[in-house]
């Protein structure tokens, strides 16, 4: 399914840009506090982003159960890969905003 793969691209656009504004806060939070706010305020925005597109991901994958049954294992197989692979980065992009706040 062509929508699952963009949106398992457009859900890693949006951990890359996360984990590039805390990393902006973390880098300007003693110099910078209001501009280091900002910059995890951002953060947060697109991990909510994130979480948002996963939805619709998880949204049409039940859907596709529901009409046509267990999706091919291939496919199943790298949407894990996948799914597991921005699991893991949006817990490192947690434990940094976790740092930010102290």
């Amino acid at each position: 399914m062509q929508i699952i793969k963009k949106l398992c691209t457009m859900i890693e656009e949006e951990l890359h840009d996360s984990e590039k504004y805390i990393d902006c806060a973390l880098y300007h939070k003693d110099s910078d506090r209001e501009l280091a706010d900002l910059f995890y305020a951002l953060s947060g925005e697109e991990m909510d982003h994130m979480e948002r597109l996963h939805a619709q991901v998880v949204r049409i994958i039940k859907e596709f159960r529901a009409k046509n049954g267990e999706p091919p294992e291939n496919m199943k197989a790298v949407y894990d890969y996948l799914h597991e692979q921005q699991i893991d980065h949006a817990s490192k992009i947690n434990i940094k905003r976790s740092m930010y706040r102290g």
